[in-house]
Parts: structure tokens; sequence; C-alpha cells
């Protein structure tokens, strides 16, 4: 199959049609892209998937410059965004979709590099594309099955600091995000907490959180929850990206160290999922890998990420950074006396 792709104006792209899409992610639609246009100083871009005169798919990112060099994202490491990619008719080869990708990018947008994040994509079909590989393994629940059976499938530890929470005083408040009040600089400040326990920091301030909630919480598509100490203070707080029919997402959470022995995460956690199964999501994503996340019953789902740049040696590069960054963080954990929570 041989396939090209084509830039649409925003105003010419059908939004509501895509945003009911089977492969749809929240991350594809038009407020989170706004939301990256803000924080990333991006250039969104969005284009439909030609084969021959047909239309058969669409492509959903944002171009970004750097030390003057433009670069495609969908998305981009840093971004705080999981899947993006592609939404693609029944048939069409996902991996002819993202091979076609490089021409468009170093073509018509005029870029440097290329990063997608395709949730729809195999391993195999990753191979395929003649791309370079990045995957990022994690766990995902089948909010199919009943709140007994998501229950009876987390560990013995996470039910019972759920229930160990409830018996504690602590109880979930949903935020509204029309009036979120203090939330985005409480979630930021719990972050910093969280992050300082191994000897790191977030690498965004409460704006990017603040802007998450203006441009996502009117679509109903964001769920913010509190969990609230007995003495009516905030002792974790979470957000929680998602579309119903479709996938939601643990996107990012803390507590505050004082309210830990209150085992606040967890049953936060838990809420987010009870909501958005009742929200009429069918997944949720548990926002990466790692024996916290394991502990919730998930199945293993890795996302397949690939990247390709005009000239090789800055994949090299794009490499060696990653990896030296993934270092980092390990060393920093091995010498933490515990992992953050979230």
């Amino acid at each position: 199959m041989s396939l090209s792709i084509e830039r649409v104006s925003l105003a010419d792209v059908p939004w509501d049609d895509l945003d009911r899409s089977a492969d749809r992610t929240v991350a594809q639609t038009r407020p989170w892209l706004e939301f990256l246009a803000e924080t990333q100083r991006a250039e969104i871009v969005v284009a439909r998937v030609l084969d021959g005169s047909e239309t058969v798919g669409w492509y959903g990112g944002a171009v970004v410059s750097r030390a003057g060099l433009r670069i495609l994202g969908s998305p981009l490491r840093g971004w705080t965004t999981a899947a993006m990619g592609f939404n693609l008719k029944p048939g069409v080869d996902r991996a002819a979709a993202v091979g076609a990708l490089p021409a468009f990018a170093f073509g018509p947008l005029r870029c440097l590099h290329l990063e997608v994040a395709d949730r729809g994509l195999s391993p195999a079909e990753a191979a395929a594309t003649g791309l370079h590989p990045d995957p990022l393994p994690g766990f995902e629940l089948d909010l199919g099955r009943t709140e007994d059976e998501l229950l009876a499938g987390m560990n013995q530890m996470a039910r019972r600091n759920i229930r160990k929470a409830e018996r504690n005083g602590v109880r979930i408040e949903r935020v509204d995000p029309a009036t979120p009040g203090d939330f985005a600089p409480v979630l930021h400040a719990q972050l910093v907490e969280a992050y300082a326990k191994r000897g790191g920091r977030p690498r965004f301030g409460p704006e990017r959180i603040d802007a998450l909630i203006r441009h996502l919480g009117p679509t109903g598509n964001l769920l913010l929850l509190r969990a609230v100490a007995p003495d009516g203070s905030t002792a974790a707080t979470a957000a929680f990206p998602g579309l119903p029919g479709s996938t939601a997402e643990f996107w990012m959470g803390s507590s505050s160290r004082r309210a830990q022995p209150l085992l606040p995460n967890e049953l936060l956690m838990w809420e987010g999922v009870r909501q958005w199964r009742s929200l009429g999501a069918t997944r949720f994503n548990l926002g990466g890998g790692g024996p916290y996340k394991q502990k919730f019953g998930g199945e293993p789902h890795v996302l397949q990420r690939v990247h390709v740049s005009r000239a090789p040696i800055v994949d090299r590069v794009r490499e060696l950074v990653v990896d030296a960054d993934r270092w980092r963080r390990l060393r920093r954990a091995r010498r933490a006396p515990s992992a953050p929570p979230k």
C-alpha cells in the first residue's frame, strides 16, 4: 500500500467525526493540540492520509523549533503527552502510514527530525516502518471488567492500602475544572516533594497543569481528583484525561509527604479507574511501567514509539541524550530511600 500525507487547515478538519474514531486518543483532540501549542510554543499539524485520492485516515502532531531546527512530534519526549499518531480506516496499513511521515516531515514541513508514538502500532509494524524504535512499556486495565473483577486483579498490597486509606478517613473529591482553585499549584508542589526524594525536580511548572485544565476541562474529557485527609487538608491530587469509548489515563499525580501514612495514592488511583469506567472509557492506561503501576493488575502494554532524522547523526545524538537521561534517573532512584509516590 502506497500512502501519502497532506496537511489540512484546522478549519477543515472533521473534529467531531475523528473524536468518535475507535483508535482516537485524547491527545489527538483539538483542545490537547491547543494545549501543546501554548505550552510548547508549537505549530499544530493535522493532515489527511491518502491512498491515491481517497482519504483513508488522519494524523495529528505539532512542530517545534529548537535552536533554529524544526522538529515534528506526535508527541516529543517531555511534552507530558502519551500516544498521538494516526486514526485509520479498518484495513489500512498502519506501518505504511507511519512510513509515509518522513517524506511529509522533511518535505512540506521542512523538519530535520520527527518522532511518533501510535498506540495502534504493533512491534512488528514498528519494525516494518524502517524508523528507529524507542518502545515505552506500561500497563493497561480492561474497563469492560466489573469493579469486583478489577479489584480482584490487583495485588494484595494495593487492595489493602485502598481499604486502609478508607479506614484512615481519606475521602476523594472530584474537582470541577471550571473552578479548580489551587489544584494546579498544589499538585505541582506535591510533585516537587516526590521528585526531591530522587534528587530531581519536575521539568515544568504549575502553569503546565493549569494550561491542561483550561484547554481540556470544558470538554468533559478531564477528571481531576483530590484526596482529602481527615483534617481537611489535601493529601494527594491527580489528573486523569480520557475519551469515552476509548482510553483514559493517569496523566500526573502525587501526594504530600506528611500525608503518606494515610495511604491516599492507591485510593486516588482506584477512584480514577472507577469514575472513568462509569464515564464509558474502555481502557485505563496506568501511565508507564514499574512495580507501583504493576500492582494495580493491568495487562502489559508497550506503546510503540519511533523516530528518524533527515541527518542520521541527529538520531545518534538523540539516543545518547536519552540513554544518559535514563542512567541519571536510575542512579538517583538507587540512591533514594524509596520511589516517589504517584
